[in-house]
């Protein structure tokens, strides 16, 4: 792969305004594009928090004077081949419409030198349906973080099927030299793996609301204390060695019983307006209850600054 000095940011909403931060936090200078309205102002107000967090996360001190300096390399662009005419490394986080990604990937194609790779950080999209008008669409490839992608490390990716290999295995090497967790996906799917699994989850959390078995709050409980806690140490299949002092195998026999009634009795469930009326007053109940001025997305991130920390700290997978 060629030598990244720069990279350019297409779509500046929460994701891109993440994605920016994190780049030029680790040494990037950053051309950004969005049409929105306010986007410029709006990039630079959550850069601004956004990189408190990593500053906060390593422990550096002079916070503001750091993050002014870095400010200094970020630059906008309402012209999108000027955001990414000289660009190495390409993360577009565009809105998940089709027919609006096809046609942004022309632009940015057209526009960018032939062998700078382009992420997509879709959270549902294929790639091979993205990259269908693109100019040298083997440079096309998924490269989807998990919000939020300044602090968070995975990174899913994959090609489409006009994508190169060698474009694959350099995203893969370059995502990974920033400290960043990647993994490969081998086969398009809608979802990818990480929201596919959390989807399944949700499926479960929404239908017991809905059926009056517990309350939003009950779930949110259960999840955070208990199988998520666990879960921000090692994932499923690591857990479910440690279910059983006989590891893995000796844990399903013992369990794969129990677990496939609970299948079977998960039953079809779908969304509708009067749904999500229902649940998002269970989740407003939830909020009341927490008290105003609680503030969200502040406690969670400074949760999860003390966790990876944690994790970095244990070496944990």
């Amino acid at each position: 792969m060629k030598q990244v000095q720069k990279v350019a940011i297409v779509g500046t909403g929460v994701i891109g305004a993440s994605w920016a931060t994190f780049f030029l936090y680790k040494g990037y200078a950053v051309s950004a594009y969005d049409p929105a309205e306010n986007a410029e102002e709006n990039l630079k107000a959550r850069v601004t928090v956004f990189l408190q967090d990593l500053f906060e996360l390593d422990r550096v001190d002079a916070i503001d004077e750091q993050v002014q300096r870095l400010l200094t390399q970020l630059t906008f662009e309402k012209d999108i081949a000027k955001a990414v005419h000289d660009a190495d490394f390409i993360q577009e986080s565009g809105p998940e419409r089709l027919e609006l990604k096809q046609e942004l990937y022309r632009q940015i194609t057209e526009s960018c030198p032939g062998d700078t790779i382009i992420a997509s950080s879709s959270s549902g999209l294929k790639v091979s349906d993205i990259q269908e008008d693109a100019i040298h669409p083997e440079r096309v490839l998924l490269g989807h973080p998990f919000n939020p992608p300044h602090l968070l490390p995975l990174v899913e990716i994959i090609g489409g099927k006009k994508t190169e290999r060698s474009f694959i295995d350099d995203a893969y090497q370059f995502y990974a030299s920033l400290g960043k967790k990647p993994i490969l996906i081998h086969k398009e799917v809608k979802g990818h793996v990480a929201n596919r699994l959390q989807s399944a989850l949700w499926r479960e959390a929404f239908y017991l609301v809905s059926e009056g078995v517990c309350s939003a709050e009950d779930v949110d409980i259960a999840i955070a204390n208990g199988p998520g806690i666990r879960w921000a140490v090692f994932g499923p299949y690591l857990n479910m060695q440690l279910a059983n002092q006989q590891g893995f195998k000796a844990a399903m026999h013992h369990l794969g019983g129990p677990m496939m009634e609970w299948w079977g009795d998960m039953h079809s469930y779908s969304l509708n307006d009067e749904e999500i009326e229902h649940l998002g007053q269970e989740t407003q109940n939830f909020i009341d209850k927490l008290g105003d001025g609680y503030d969200l997305q502040g406690k969670r991130d400074e949760a999860l600054i003390e966790i990876l920390n944690l994790r970095k700290k244990l070496d944990l997978p």
